[in-house]
């Protein structure tokens, strides 16, 4: 089902976010935008943002908005770039050149690597990690890369992290094993550590039918143990949870959260025209129950419909 790269695996486990200390990240970013702030997002696509007239001051504040949550608990801060849907795929449909998407994906990290340096703190560290979201539909895994398309159709973006100065890099939204596996594999060959978040449906298991636990073993048996660790995003904890708290040794995996703020599952999200941003407190909470029942939890945000309330409550519930 698998291939396998031969090379020397890059753990991370020097990561400061794997440290102790628990970390904060951003809500979702593209919702926030498009739904709360009016933003007109070409193809859902943040990357947008640094082509418009002032569009690099209007995502620093969001950034800062987040940062200052996080000083306020004492957390430390993973700054994910703003490059979710930014891989060589959509320069066509952003009507851009793939050297001028490369330039948005090394401004997108070196933005970053600015707001570490103006905001970082003994109290807040900071991690500037690289985004790479799936090459197709982050809901439908409807066309499947093998391992080697995967690794070669990432690896431009991972290098491009790299030179830019990324610490990190996480693919995110991933719906599938081999994507998951080429993601990890081409930050290798760029020297980067990687995480893999996970997608879930209602039923906590990828869209490709696979469980948690399934597609853990798989990426980390191709990759050597590969990721400094994995995530879920873009599901509610209540889609989630059950697996998590069913307890086993491949939790101890599992180091971050990024929830969606509602409980409707993928197929419903997509069909709506209005935000449903949840309830902030009752997302905070139910980050607070899985942090005391999961205290290896490293890394808690946000992903669709989530806000800076959302984070804010999940620091005051979950951050110690």
């Amino acid at each position: 089902m698998t291939e396998t790269l031969t090379a020397t695996p890059i753990t991370g486990h020097d990561l400061p976010q794997l440290q102790g200390k628990l970390f904060l990240t951003d809500g979702g970013l593209e919702t926030t935008l498009l739904f709360q702030e009016g933003v007109d997002l070409a193809c859902f696509a943040a990357i947008d943002m640094l082509r418009k007239p002032g569009g690099r001051a209007h995502l620093e504040r969001y950034f800062e908005t987040y940062l200052a949550i996080a000083k306020e608990a004492k957390a430390g801060f993973v700054l994910e770039s703003a490059t979710w849907r930014s891989s060589r795929d959509w320069a066509e449909p952003l009507g851009m050149s793939l050297g001028e998407l490369a330039a948005y994906n090394h401004e997108a990290i070196e933005m970053l690597v600015d707001l570490r340096a103006r905001h970082e703190t003994a109290e807040c560290p900071i991690v500037v990690s690289g985004c790479i979201g799936p090459r197709g539909d982050g809901y439908n895994p409807a066309e499947i890369m093998s391992v080697q398309e995967a690794r070669e159709y990432h690896s431009w973006q991972a290098r491009t992290f790299g030179e830019a100065g990324a610490d990190m890099i996480a693919g995110i939204t991933i719906t599938n094993v081999p994507e998951a596996i080429g993601i990890v594999q081409a930050g290798q060959e760029a020297g980067l550590p990687s995480a893999i978040s996970f997608t879930v449906e209602t039923d906590s298991r990828l869209p490709t039918g696979d469980t948690l636990e399934q597609a853990i073993a798989a990426v980390d048996q191709a990759t050597g143990g590969g990721p400094a660790y994995y995530m879920i995003n873009c599901a509610h904890p209540s889609h989630f949870s059950p697996a998590l708290l069913a307890g086993g040794g491949w939790t101890g995996r599992i180091r971050g959260l990024r929830a969606n703020a509602s409980r409707l599952s993928h197929a419903e999200l997509d069909g709506m025209e209005e935000l449903d941003a949840g309830n902030p407190a009752e997302l905070g909470r139910e980050y607070g129950e899985l942090v005391a029942a999961l205290p290896h939890l490293a890394v808690l945000g946000g992903c669709c419909g989530t806000d800076h309330r959302h984070i804010a409550a999940i620091a005051a519930a979950a951050v110690r």
